[in-house]
C-alpha cells in the first residue's frame, strides 16, 4: 500500500534530505546515472518511505545499502502490456518480472475483460493493490474489439466509468477499433468523450496520412503498433509518442532501433505488450531491450531514458522516471551498466525480495469456469470443397500482422483438404463463452508443421479456442484437451495429447509458479518442434490468429476476416 504523504511524512522527508536526521535506507557510495544529461555521480542515495529524499551527497541511514561498484539508474517503465499473456497471474508476473528491474508496469486488463467483463477488470485492480511493482491500469476500451466475433462480455462507457477514479487507473487503454473512431462510431465517440481529460492509449497498425489525423483528433497519443522506421517516424512528427514494442510475438526494436536517437529519445518509450515467462527466463525483461539498444550503438542515455522518464512523462506519472529528490524510489542497481545486468531492484522504496512477495495481500482467482463448451468431433474441421482459390492466413515469424494469400488446395470427397508441400494448414476457432456452436475455419501458412495440431484458449482479443492443424483427428484430441483443462494449450498427433499447460483463470492464466509454466512452456515447444513447427513462439503465434484489428488475414469463430476490407470472406463455392 502507498505511504500517506501527510504532514508528518514531509517533515521526516525535509529532515533526512537536509541530513538533520538520519534517512530510512540509504544506498551507499553508488554511481547514479542521469536520465537527464548522461552524467555519472558517485553518491549516496537517501530514501524515506517509498520517496527519495536525498542524492548528489553523503547520507546516513537506518538502513545502509552498499553501493560500491553498483550503477544506479531509474527503475523501469513498461508502458504496454498484457499481464495475462504472460500466463501467470498479476502476482507471478510481480514476482517474475520486478527482478529484471520493470518497477511500473501500465497493463491494460484486456483479455480477461473480454472473457469475464467488468469482474476481470475489477480482479486486476484488486490485485494492482497488492503487488510490489506499481502496476497501473489503462481501462480496457475495445470489449468485443469487433462485432465479427463473439466474446465473453461487452463494455460500454456505463460499465467503465464506476473504475476511473480508482488510485491505479491511468486512463483509457489502446483503442484498437481505429476504424470506429475514423466512422465516428456513437458508442466509440463516447468512450473518447469521457477520457478527454486524461489518458487515452493509441493502436493503430500501418494507419497514415489524413486517417491517422483523424485518429489522432481524438486525443490519442502513444502508439505500440508501428513496425517500422518510417511509420515511426509519421506517428512522432504528429506528435505521438512511440512504444518500441519486443514482446514473444511482435519483436519490432530491430526495425525501430534507428529511430532512438537524441533528438527524439524523449518521445520514445519502450514495452513488451506479451512476453511470457520462458522468453523472461531466456533473455530477460526491459532489461533485455536496454542491452539489445546499446549492442547496436544507441547511446546508453537514449535508451535508459526510454525506459524511464520518457514513458513516465508520456503517461503522466510525473512522481517517477528520474532519481532526485521528491521523485518515487524506483531504482534499479546495475552490477554491469551496458549489459544492463541487475543486481538490485528497489521499488517504491521496497528492496525486491522473497520477504517483500511474501508480505503481500492476495487476491482470489476468478473465472475458474469459463470454457463453456462441449467436446468437439473431428468431423467439424471439415471444410467443403470450393471451385476458387482458398484465402489463407500468412504468418510472418516476429510478427502479428499476417498477408493475405491466395493458394490452390486439393480436394477430395467434396472437401478441401490441407497441402503439406505448400505448408498450409487448417486453421480453426471454436466459441467458448455462450454456447453459439460457432466454429469459423480457414487456413493458414507459416507454421512448418508435418503432423498432430496445437491448439490455444488463449486467442486475441475474444479469446475463443484457436486450433491449427495437419489432420482433423489430431485438431479433436488438441481442442478437446483445452476444453478439459478449463483452458490452455495443448499439442496433440492422431494418437492423443503429447504436451499441454493448464490455463483455468479465465482460460488465459495459470494458477502455478512462473517457473513451473516455464518448464512447461519448454515441453510444448519440443512437442511442437516435434511436429515439424518452423516457429520459435508458436502458442502465442496461434493465439494472435483470431485478432481481426491486425491487417491483414485472420479468423475469427464466425469465419475468415479480412481486415483491410474490415468484413468477412466469402466462402462460397
Amino acid at each position: 500500500m502507498p505511504v500517506k504523504h501527510n504532514e508528518a511524512f514531509l517533515a521526516r522527508a525535509i529532515a533526512a534530505g537536509t541530513g538533520d536526521q538520519p534517512a530510512e535506507l540509504v544506498i551507499r557510495n553508488c554511481r547514479l546515472f542521469s536520465v537527464v544529461d548522461g552524467t555519472t555521480t558517485e553518491t549516496d542515495i537517501a530514501i524515506v518511505g517509498d520517496r527519495i529524499v536525498g542524492t548528489h551527497g553523503d547520507y546516513s541511514g537506518e538502513t545502509v545499502l552498499d553501493g560500491q561498484g553498483l550503477t544506479a539508474v531509474p527503475g523501469f517503465i513498461d508502458t504496454h502490456l498484457h499481464v495475462e499473456s504472460s500466463l501467470v497471474t498479476p502476482f507471478e508476473f510481480d514476482r517474475c518480472v520486478l527482478p529484471h528491474g520493470v518497477t511500473t508496469a501500465i497493463c491494460d486488463p484486456h483479455e480477461i475483460a473480454n472473457v469475464l467483463g467488468a469482474e476481470g477488470i475489477r480482479y486486476f485492480l484488486d490485485s494492482s493493490l497488492e503487488t510490489v511493482m506499481d502496476l497501473k491500469v489503462n481501462l480496457s476500451s475495445c470489449v468485443p474489439a469487433t462485432s465479427f466475433e463473439t466474446a465473453g462480455a461487452c463494455l460500454e462507457i456505463e460499465d467503465l466509468l464506476p473504475f476511473r477514479d480508482h488510485p491505479n487507473v491511468i486512463g483509457l487503454a489502446e483503442f484498437m477499433n481505429f476504424p470506429g473512431v475514423l466512422a465516428r462510431d456513437p458508442k466509440v465517440l463516447a468512450k473518447l468523450a469521457a477520457f478527454q481529460d486524461g489518458h487515452i492509449d493509441g493502436h493503430a497498425p500501418l494507419l497514415t496520412g489524413l486517417a491517422l489525423n483523424g485518429y489522432l483528433a481524438a486525443a490519442i497519443r502513444t502508439d505500440h503498433e508501428a513496425t517500422s522506421a518510417d511509420e515511426a517516424r509519421e506517428k512522432l512528427s504528429k506528435g505521438m509518442t512511440i512504444l518500441m514494442r519486443e514482446g514473444s510475438v511482435s519483436k519490432d526494436l530491430d526495425a525501430l532501433a534507428p529511430i532512438l536517437t537524441p533528438d527524439v529519445s524523449a518521445f520514445v518509450a519502450l514495452c513488451t505488450d506479451d512476453r511470457n515467462p520462458l522468453d523472461i527466463a531466456e533473455e530477460g525483461h526491459l532489461d533485455s531491450m536496454i542491452r539489445r539498444l546499446i549492442s547496436k550503438g544507441i547511446r546508453p542515455l537514449d535508451a535508459y531514458r526510454a525506459a524511464s522518464w520518457s514513458g513516465a512523462n508520456a503517461f503522466g506519472l510525473k512522481d517517477r522516471g528520474v532519481i532526485a529528490p521528491g521523485k518515487r524510489a524506483d531504482i534499479v542497481l546495475l552490477s554491469d551498466f551496458s549489459q544492463c545486468r541487475v543486481e538490485q531492484v528497489i521499488c517504491g522504496g521496497t528492496l525486491a525480495s522473497d520477504d517483500a512477495f511474501a508480505g503481500r495481500g492476495t487476491v482470489q482467482p476468478v473465472g475458474l469456469d469459463s470454457v463453456r463448451v462441449g467436446a468437439i468431433t473431428a468431423q467439424k474441421f471439415d471444410i467443403p470443397a470450393r471451385n476458387s482459390e482458398a484465402d489463407v492466413i500468412g504468418v510472418v515469424p516476429g510478427r502479428i500482422i499476417t498477408e493475405h494469400l491466395k493458394r490452390t488446395l486439393p480436394v477430395a470427397g467434396g472437401k478441401t483438404l490441407a497441402d503439406l508441400n505448400q505448408d498450409v494448414l487448417k486453421v480453426a476457432v471454436v466459441e467458448r463463452h455462450k454456447g453459439t456452436g460457432n466454429i469459423g475455419l480457414g487456413f493458414v501458412n507459416g507454421f512448418g508443421m508435418k503432423r498432430g495440431a496445437i491448439a490455444s484458449s488463449v486467442g486475441h482479443d475474444s479469446h475463443n479456442i484457436c486450433v491449427v492443424g495437419a489432420d482433423e483427428v489430431a485438431m479433436a484430441h488438441a481442442v478437446n484437451r483445452v476444453i478439459a483443462m478449463k483452458g490452455g494449450f495443448a499439442v496433440a498427433d492422431s494418437d492423443g495429447v503429447k504436451a499441454e499447460l493448464a490455463l483455468p483463470l479465465a482460460g488465459l492464466m495459470s494458477l502455478e509458479p512462473f517457473e513451473t509454466v516455464k518448464t512447461s512452456l519448454e515441453g510444448l515447444r519440443a512437442a511442437a518442434r516435434a511436429l515439424g513447427c518452423t516457429l520459435a513462439e508458436p502458442f502465442l503465434q496461434v493465439a494472435f490468429l483470431p485478432l481481426p484489428v491486425i491487417p491483414h488475414l485472420k479468423i475469427t469463430d464466425f469465419g475468415v476476416f479480412d481486415v483491410d476490407r474490415f468484413e468477412l470472406v466469402d466462402q462460397g463455392s
